[in-house]
């Protein structure tokens, strides 16, 4: 299996500065704003960077090669990494609450929004935009959960941003305007901000435990009939797969067959290996072959 962790480690890097960069500006333009809602989004925004850097340190584990400690591989390394982003939305979700919370009850100062601040973030959300399309059409196309579950974090980022800038633009019309209860936008607005950031931390929750658990990766009855379309295979059962199709995939069945001779058992478990790859592949296979007389109806384990 190719190894992509330099392809994966430069993205990461990449990403990291355009984030380092996106988190400065909205972090100065909150405080120099008074912005409830930017603070917010500027936080989450370290959220990103922190998950480059898990990324980055995770990376340098997650080799796909087996080695005498790690017979199956180091990729489970990735998951364990994208379940970090998660715990960080997490964190970040509950210090917005806080926020929204404390603002409510204690008040605060105005928020002092200006035409060019806008413009600012309306680059700052461009940076944003790109920053997702480019992470996850290179984690697609090398097949990494981890650019792939960066930018699912980062294209939550773009959705905060937005409701951020919305706010902010009710805000600095209110100013204009001289509508004082505008000024509560900016607390509204930091509510859905708070909902898209734990929304975005369960996705990415779900997406990588059943790596961690040993999920079922493929249905048990369409390995079996991909198996029995090999003349003499007569029974597929004890069927077990785990992994993630297209990323890696591990199966193991037992299999009786026809013949009693080894050499022709070993030719049909050859055949049936072969078909397995390539429909699941990258897979490891396991099969283990048993004869003619040994009966089992148990497809998969119960």
């Amino acid at each position: 299996m190719e190894d992509t962790r330099p392809q994966v480690r430069r993205v990461l890097v990449i990403t990291l500065l355009l984030n380092l960069v996106v988190l400065a500006t909205k972090a100065l333009v909150g405080w120099a704003t008074g912005s409830l809602s930017l603070i917010a989004d500027a936080l989450h925004s370290i959220t990103d960077s922190a998950s480059n850097v898990i990324g980055l340190v995770a990376i340098q584990f997650a080799s796909p090669h087996p080695d005498r400690d790690h017979p199956y591989g180091h990729q489970k390394f990735e998951s364990v990494a994208a379940l970090g982003i998660s715990a960080f939305l997490g964190i970040a979700c509950f210090e917005i609450f806080k926020g929204v919370i404390d603002r409510i009850m204690n008040g605060g100062h105005p928020v002092t929004i200006s035409a060019p601040a806008l413009w600012l973030m309306l680059f700052v959300l461009g940076l944003n935009i790109f920053t997702t399309l480019y992470e996850r059409h290179v984690g697609e196309k090398i097949g990494s959960p981890i650019l792939i579950a960066d930018a699912q974090h980062t294209m939550s980022d773009v959705w905060v941003t937005i409701t951020v800038i919305t706010g902010l633009v009710g805000v600095w019309t209110g100013n204009v305007t001289g509508i004082v209860w505008l000024q509560w936008l900016d607390v509204i607005m930091a509510c859905p901000v708070a909902i898209l950031v734990f929304w975005s931390g369960w996705k990415v929750l779900r997406n990588n435990l059943p790596m961690l658990v040993d999920e079922m990766a493929i249905a048990p009855e369409e390995i079996d009939a991909i198996a029995r379309q090999v003349s003499g295979v007569i029974n597929c059962h004890d069927i077990a797969s785990r992994g993630i199709v297209g990323q890696q995939v591990f199966i193991e069945m037992h299999m009786i067959v026809a013949p009693a001779d080894v050499e022709s058992a070993h030719q049909i478990t050859e055949a049936v290996e072969e078909k397995l790859h390539k429909r699941f592949d990258p897979a490891r296979i396991t099969i283990h072959v048993e004869p003619p007389d040994y009966h089992s109806d148990r497809v998969t384990y119960s």
